[in-house]
Formats: structure tokens, C-alpha cells, sequence
């Protein structure tokens, strides 16, 4: 989770069988404050919650974010040796524990991909009045296609400004009103309009919407028969810089097997940088900059842009199944019901060549799969199993599109109506610790009750996500339960450092963002500051406890999106 919080402050402002004894100087209760013994949760005493608690082992856990993120798991993509290392290296932890399979006899829910390796045949060319040019393939766009075919193309396709890319009847809103998008490519807007206009009867004001994702514009370019689509990158409205484009959607891409093979995608999805955009308005009466203004407003209509694009690809298909891992502790009373922790274990994988070719992900997501593990340790440990059951999830293909959470919550192996909550995590403090928890979503479900209780016993307060326009809440596995009713916990250690100056967090996350994200250079650090990642597990692990041991279903609070999801999947 550091990752959203690095993220935000960067472009913004920062973003289990073993009891062992508590290791003395790099164990929870070392680094927690001097504040009030934490409340016991429903049927365990205080002791017994503090004992499980001070299980959580800041050398183990560096331990198991070091293995994962070495260079012989080799950035653990799909469909790689380092996905092999991977599943087998969490299932052999959780059967050291003594916690079961949580799919029948099986550790894995296997899910069919297929992954696509597109090599451009060429840069892109834009046909314009004034003389054709050429678009450097990485520098300049990034393309890549969903359908599973060997080749696909755009052969002077004409460039349409749709504004951004939106039709939301609920808002009144229609960016492709009046137009026939057949043979055309979309040129699209990233975020929505609230984000331009700040303004909050604009549809969710400065807070993104689901319409704001890139994914969704996407999908509607689709839906509208357009042959392709393009979305401009701005970094302060996509919520990172170009590197991250060009470093996510290069190499192998990966999607659930689909009967029809994509056929119903767009052929050419990508990325221009803003610089290549404000080109595709030379010699037009207003540039960039002003249509991007009118588009922020009800009633705009598209703007044909007068030139085409030609651009081609071919693709290396090849299919095979990745697989998520299960493993559940039973409850001792229902369990039928369940509570949910997950991460992600996947990553970018390797490139072929360069210096440092490995993309470790020690951060995202190392540190979040780590912590199933070092959970697991903790409920372990506890005298019993809570009256519902555990469920330790971890997913595969997040970093193509939440592919692997999206399969569990569309294909769960234990329903969605009985599954009570559940908490994500995706990418861990590894700064130390802070005095606020940043909730990201905040103000989602009754899940932030039980997590502002648990803070407040560390000496610590819930504080709302800085920049919610950057829909952070969209970017995690997380959402992919959240579509289904399920309430999910999205929150992480905040900005404000314990012991360090104003500003360290924040300077952190830059230079996280700069230097380490989604690039090779997200390698393990034996400086870390882990005390603040196992401060978090605790709060976790007590939010947890809470409910699965309780009888309460924790709800989304009244007017939240999913709630009417959550309502009927849980009636009668």
C-alpha cells in the first residue's frame, strides 16, 4: 500500500503453525508506542490477542519480502520460472504453518491467461495536412491490442477528440453524442471531468470515478465501434509519470481466456505522451489546452481531428493457466463464512536485455505477499480459530488489470454472500512508522470503525487518501471484491514519519516514484525501517480478529456505490 500513498505524494504532495516468542528488539510490541493495551477482540482475552500479536516477526518478514523479490524469482511474472518459485515457495510456507489448502485439496484456484507479446512493425505514422511524421514507439506512444490475433492494424484511421471518452446517462453526459466512430481512433482524456473543474456537482468533483479509469475508456471505445483508441498521459491526471506507461504495457500483456478472444476490443489500445497530443491539434483554432477545457463542461460534442494514424503489430500468443493461491484457516464455528486477506504476488517479470534486468518488485508487491505470510503466523498462533473462517489470498495478474482477483470474485470458491470483509494489501510501509493511517476510499464501510479503534490504541489516527482524484480506489485487487458487495479495507501507514523531519515521507515516495516504481530498481533493502510494516499487520490483524469473531456483517455506509450490490447478493 506504500505504493498509492508513494504514488499520491509523489504526483501530488507521498504516497502460520509456529507460536514462537516475541523476538525481543524486531517484534510488534518493540515497535508499537507505550499506549493502552489494545481491546481484546470478541472471544479471546487480551493476553491472548497481545501473545498472537507479538508473534509478528520483523526478521522473518524481511526474510520472506528478500526471497521474493531476489533476482531468482526473477520478478515474478505470470507464465515464468519465477511464477513457479513463487507458488511453490507460499504454498511450502503456509503447510509449515499447518494451515490447509483453501481450495478443496489444492493450494492453487488455477486461471486461465493468455498472454500477448506485441512487437510494433514499425512507429506509428500520422497523416497529416502539413506532411506525414513518425511516432517513436516507448518515447512517444505505447500501443498494444486485447484481441488474441497474430496481427491487427489501423490503416489511416482517422483521430476523433472525444473529449473524455465518457457516456454516463446518470450525469447527463455523452462525449460520443452524434457521432459514427466506425474505421475511427478515439483520442482520449485521462481522469474525468471533475478533475479539471474541482467542482463537486460535477460528478464526483476532484474524487475520481470509475469513468476517470483508463480501463473504462477503453471498454467504451469499444462499445462504440471505434477500430482504435488512444488515451493521453498526463501525470498529475494519471497519477504517474510516462515511465510507468512505457514500462507496464511493454512485454508480454495478460488477460483471462475469453471464448470470443477479444474480438469485441477495439484493435489498437495505447498511450501518447502530452507533447504528441498537443501536435495533433497544430493548426486547429484551439489547441489542446482550450478543448480540453470545453470537454470539462456538459454538451461537448467530439471534434474530428482532420489526420489518421497507421500503426501495426504482431503478436506472440501464448496461453496457458497461472494460478492464485488459497490457503484458510476453518472457523470454529461457521465456517461457511469467511474473511479475506489478499495481495498480489505477480510483477512485472524480466526484460531481455539491459543492465539490471530484473524488475523485482520488493515493494509492490513483495511486502504485501509477505504479509499474508507473517499473518498467518499471527492467527497461528492464537489458542483457536475465530468463529469464521480465514481465507489468505494471493492473487495473480494485478499488474495486467486486477486479472487475478477479478476471476476469484467472478469464479469465488466461497461465495460472495458469505463473505463477511476482507483487507488488501498491495505494496507495505517500509519507512518506518507513522502516526496517521491513510484509508484510501475513506469513508467507504463500517470496516473504518473497527480499523480507527485498533489506530487508536497504537496512539494513531485514520486520515482520508490526500489526493482521491487520482482513483486510487480503482487501482488494487480490492476492487474487484468492492464490484461484487464485498466490503474491503484499503488502508496503509500515512505521511507523517514518526521521530523523522516534516516532509521525509513525502520526499520518500518521490524518490520511490522516481527511481524504483514498476522499474528494476524495486529491490530489497536491508536499511528498511520494518517496524512500521508490523505496526500496520497488528492493526490488520485486530481488524480482522474483530470480525471473525464476531457476529456482525460489516456494511458500506449509506450512498456508497457498492452498497446496492452488497444489499442484493446478501438478500434473501
Amino acid at each position: 500500500m506504500l505504493k498509492t500513498r508513494m504514488l499520491a505524494l509523489a504526483t501530488a504532495a507521498l504516497l502460520a503453525g509456529c507460536s514462537e516468542a516475541p523476538e525481543t528488539s524486531t517484534d510488534a510490541a518493540a515497535a508499537a508506542p507505550a499506549a493502552a493495551e489494545p481491546p481484546a477482540a470478541s472471544g479471546f482475552t487480551d493476553a491472548e490477542v497481545a501473545s498472537a500479536i507479538g508473534t509478528l516477526s520483523v526478521d522473518r518478514y524481511a526474510t520472506y519480502v528478500e526471497t521474493l523479490a531476489s533476482d531468482e524469482f526473477g520478478g515474478r511474472a505470470p507464465f515464468s520460472k519465477g511464477e513457479e518459485l513463487t507458488l511453490d515457495y507460499l504454498e511450502s510456507r503456509f503447510r509449515e504453518l499447518g494451515i490447509g489448502p483453501g481450495n478443496g485439496e489444492s493450494y492453487q484456484q488455477p486461471v486461465s491467461l493468455v498472454a500477448l507479446t506485441a512487437t510494433p512493425d514499425g512507429s506509428m505514422t500520422v497523416s497529416a495536412p502539413d506532411g506525414d511524421y513518425e511516432l517513436a514507439y516507448g518515447d512517444q506512444v505505447v500501443t498494444w491490442t486485447k484481441r488474441v490475433v497474430e496481427n491487427v492494424a489501423l490503416e489511416d484511421s482517422e483521430l476523433v477528440f472525444v473529449g473524455y471518452g465518457i457516456v454516463a446517462p446518470e450525469y447527463g453526459w455523452d462525449d460520443y453524442a452524434g457521432i459514427d466512430m466506425a474505421g475511427k481512433t478515439a483520442v482520449i482524456l485521462v481522469n474525468d471531468p471533475g478533475f479539471a473543474t474541482r467542482d463537486d456537482a460535477v460528478f464526483n468533483g476532484r474524487a475520481m470515478t470509475y469513468y476517470g479509469r483508463w480501463t473504462y475508456k477503453f471498454e467504451e471505445a469499444a462499445r462504440q465501434g471505434a477500430a482504435g483508441a488512444l488515451v493521453i498521459h498526463e501525470t498529475d491526471a494519471a497519477g504517474y509519470p510516462w515511465e510507468v506507461v512505457s514500462g507496464s504495457w511493454t512485454g508480454p500483456q495478460f488477460d483471462v481466456a475469453s471464448e470470443n478472444d477479444r474480438a469485441d476490443r477495439v484493435a489498437i489500445e495505447g498511450w501518447v505522451t502530452q507533447a504528441v497530443a498537443e501536435r495533433f491539434f497544430e493548426g486547429r483554432e484551439e489547441n489542446l489546452a482550450a478543448i480540453s477545457e470545453r470537454a470539462a463542461q456538459p454538451g461537448f460534442e467530439p471534434v474530428p481531428l482532420g489526420i489518421g494514424v497507421s500503426t501495426a503489430l504482431s503478436n506472440t500468443i501464448k496461453r496457458s493457466e497461472s494460478a492464485n493461491v488459497l490457503a484458510r484457516i476453518p472457523g470454529s464455528e461457521r465456517p461457511d463464512e469467511h474473511f479475506v486477506f489478499m495481495a498480489h504476488w505477480d510483477h512485472l517479470g524480466s526484460v531481455f536485455s539491459g543492465e539490471d534486468r530484473v524488475f523485482n518488485g520488493a515493494v509492490d508487491n513483495a511486502t504485501g505477499t509477505a504479509a499474508l505470510l507473517e499473518l498467518a503466523h499471527a492467527f497461528s498462533a492464537l489458542p483457536r480459530a475465530p468463529k469464521r473462517s480465514i481465507l489468505f489470498l494471493a492473487v495473480t495478474a494485478e499488474e495486467s488489470g486486477l486479472l487475478g482477483s477479478a476471476y476469484y470474485a467472478e469464479n469465488p470458491v466461497y461465495p460472495t454472500n458469505q463473505t463477511v470483509a476482507g483487507i488488501n494489501m498491495d505494496a507495505m510501509n517500509v519507512i518506518g512508522p507513522t502516526n496517521d493511517i491513510v484509508v484510501v476510499g475513506y469513508g467507504s464501510s463500517e470496516l473504518e470503525d473497527l480499523l480507527a479503534e485498533a489506530a487508536e490504541a497504537q496512539g494513531r489516527s485514520l486520515v482520508p487518501e490526500p489526493t482521491p482524484e487520482k482513483g486510487y480506489f480503482y487501482r488494487s485487487d480490492h476492487f474487484s471484491f468492492a464490484k461484487q458487495g464485498v466490503p474491503v479495507l484499503f488502508a496503509e501507514g500515512g505521511d507523517d514519519i514518526r521521530d523523522q523531519e516534516p516532509g521525509f515521507g513525502a520526499e520518500a515516495a518521490r524518490d520511490y516514484v522516481a527511481n524504483r516504481y514498476h522499474k528494476p530498481g524495486d529491490e530489497f533493502d536491508s536499511s528498511w525501517d520494518l517496524t512500521g510494516t508490523v505496526e500496520d499487520m497488528e492493526l490488520y490483524f485486530k481488524v480482522a480478529l474483530a470480525v471473525a469473531d464476531g457476529d456482525d456483517w460489516p456494511e458500506w455506509y449509506e450512498g456508497n456505490e457498492f452498497k446496492a450490490a452488497r444489499d442484493a447478493d446478501l438478500a434473501p
